[in-house]
């Protein structure tokens, strides 16, 4: 179990529909997502397809995969709502259950830092976690994220309203 392992993000390819269709498709995982149903494979085949030629100024959104050094995708992280006036963007992240608490979040929100820093020159990043969802708080606030605020009655569990709450990063420009 690393606590510090190196991670590479890279654009999706196809031989990455295992991984993805995995994921999405795990239940246990739609009520920390906009994702409530599952998706065919042909759904994500044609996702991945059209994230080849996608522009993140014209579609606002990125979508990167996480490997290992041995190549290995262990999750994926989203930029979405991406703001380039504003400079900032709101992001998403999956960790595979298998390679959870083992420092490969961090990782990865790191080298998205570094990017979003580096390539798209944003100014801060944000994100909205089910307040139920501790381990990912925990992360975030780990890698420096404040509490921005809490909406009420936010997320629904299949059984009852959850709270959801705000955390965001002024980023270090310096990165």
């Amino acid at each position: 179990m690393q606590t510090n392992p190196t991670i590479k993000l890279r654009a999706m390819e196809p031989n990455d529909i295992d991984a993805i269709y995995r994921w999405e498709n795990d239940p246990t995982l739609w009520q920390y997502s906009a994702a409530h149903q599952p998706f065919a494979r042909s759904v994500l085949q044609q996702f991945i397809e059209q994230q080849a030629d996608a522009d993140i100024y014209t579609t606002r959104q990125l979508r990167l995969m996480a490997d290992t050094e041995g190549d290995r995708a262990v999750g994926c992280v989203d930029l979405f709502d991406f703001d380039p006036y504003h400079r900032r963007a709101a992001i998403g992240l999956i960790v595979d259950s298998h390679y959870r608490h083992s420092g490969y979040g961090a990782a990865i929100v790191r080298q998205l830092e570094a990017f979003a820093v580096q390539h798209l020159l944003l100014h801060q990043l944000h994100c909205t976690i089910a307040a139920d969802n501790q381990h990912c708080i925990t992360l975030f606030t780990h890698s420096g994220y404040t509490p921005a605020g809490t909406l009420r009655q936010w997320v629904w569990n299949g059984q009852q309203w959850g709270d959801a709450v705000i955390l965001q990063k002024v980023l270090d420009n310096t990165l």
